[in-house]
């Protein structure tokens, strides 16, 4: 499955980047395809091109605060966790996609 994700934290530092990690490496482990946008302290980095949305199955928003620029993913499925599940049991999200 191709895989997309933004991850946000309110305070934009550590579990922003914690949760993208778990993320990646879990969705990996498992056989996707994903790539993950953080936005955080630091603005938004790796930011996703449109060719990376266009090509996903899915979006998975694990943020605590809006995302920005959500407008990019009109139309897609999303679905939305807490950074903390993403960082405690991102098995389970997978696991939710189908």
């Amino acid at each position: 499955m191709n895989i997309v994700a933004v991850t946000a934290c309110p305070t934009g530092v550590a579990h922003t980047y914690m949760a993208a990690e778990r993320l990646e490496k879990v969705g990996k482990r498992l056989g996707h395809a994903i790539k993950v946008e953080t936005q955080g302290s630091m603005g938004i980095e790796n930011e996703l091109s449109a060719d990376d949305i266009a090509q996903a199955d899915v979006v998975i928003f694990a943020a605590g605060i809006a995302v920005r620029n959500v407008d990019r993913f009109d139309g897609m499925r999303i679905v939305e966790v807490s950074v903390q599940d993403a960082i405690k049991d991102p098995e389970r999200i997978f696991a939710s996609l189908g």
